[in-house]
């Protein structure tokens, strides 16, 4: 029997579907739901997403990928997570960009629109982390209709996506929600993970996040802030990690990913960092005429290193 929630979420989806195209894009791309009906645990807003004028995501009632289908595939597929400290997501600051650059490479990209821990799911914090496994298992399930090898699936975050990128890696054995079908019999795992200017730890002195209260609040356990901290939960199964960071990061501080690096080398994880000069926080694919134009060419040589491009 179809509910009036269910009703409304999915008139909800289709203004929203037809709302971020006309914004954002060029062309009106697929976007997929990721649940075949509530998310694990319910709750969340109700209406068509809202959108800044730059790009910017909230009231997200119904988490999805939007697709991006390169025009000669290559086999290999990226999960984009923007940031935005998990009450909003980037996307057309960081994730359309990121995108579109990986899909003129022959790379299948798929911007993840995830729940946002603060706007009521009863999940919580979970909510986000059951997005992303749902994501990569959608993806896997799939992967024969895109011609996507389901050995080369990564994660691309930035930010706050960068935590959520880093949480799916580090974490993708944890069951954050029962399984609902077939579907949820694939791994969650990324095959590598690209984390950009990304909040890893929860911890003081570093804990002066958006990140953390959004997830956390602003005085949590110790238990807590251990859970969602990322490096608390590296070892030997995460995949190869791929870092770049600012120096003058004023937002996350550059110690996380430098902590990052430190927990992957202590589990033997292949990790690869590339701290830039300056930059600041947010620059996205790069901001020109600043030292964070080159990370993309750094990117590019690790995707090749790791078998995602030619």
């Amino acid at each position: 029997m179809i509910c009036r929630r269910s009703l409304l979420l999915a008139g909800a989806f289709l203004a929203t579907a037809m709302k971020v195209p006309n914004l954002l894009a060029e062309d009106n791309r697929p976007r997929i739901a990721l649940w075949p009906d509530l998310p694990p645990g319910g709750g969340g807003p109700d209406g068509p997403a809202d959108i800044s004028e730059k790009g910017a995501v909230t009231n997200i009632a119904i988490p999805s990928l939007e697709i991006f289908a390169p025009g000669k595939p290559n086999g290999s597929a990226m999960i984009i997570a923007g940031g935005g400290g998990y009450k909003r997501i980037e996307e057309g600051k960081e994730s359309y960009p990121a995108a579109r650059w990986l899909a003129a490479r022959g790379i299948y990209a798929f911007v993840l629109s995830y729940r946002l821990p603060i706007e009521g799911w009863a999940a919580g914090p979970l909510a986000p982390l059951q997005d992303v496994q749902r994501a990569f298992r959608l993806v896997r399930a799939r992967a024969p209709e895109w011609q996507i090898d389901p050995h080369r699936i990564g994660a691309l975050g930035f930010s706050a996506g960068g935590h959520l990128m880093g949480l799916a890696a580090a974490r993708s054995a944890f069951t954050s929600y029962e399984g609902v079908d077939e579907i949820d019999r694939q791994s969650a795992r990324p095959d590598v993970a690209a984390l950009i200017y990304p909040v890893i730890t929860l911890a003081a002195p570093y804990d002066r996040t958006s990140t953390r209260r959004s997830l956390v609040g602003r005085h949590p356990a110790d238990e807590a802030t251990r859970e969602w901290s990322v490096e608390s939960h590296v070892s030997k199964d995460c995949p190869p990690i791929f870092l770049t960071q600012a120096d003058d990061d004023r937002i996350s501080n550059p110690a996380n990913s430098r902590i990052m690096r430190e927990a992957c080398e202590k589990a033997g994880v292949d990790v690869e960092f590339h701290p830039v000069a300056s930059g600041g926080h947010g620059f996205g694919m790069g901001k020109a005429g600043t030292p964070t134009e080159a990370w993309p060419n750094w990117y590019e040589a690790w995707l090749r290193k790791q078998n995602f491009l030619a």
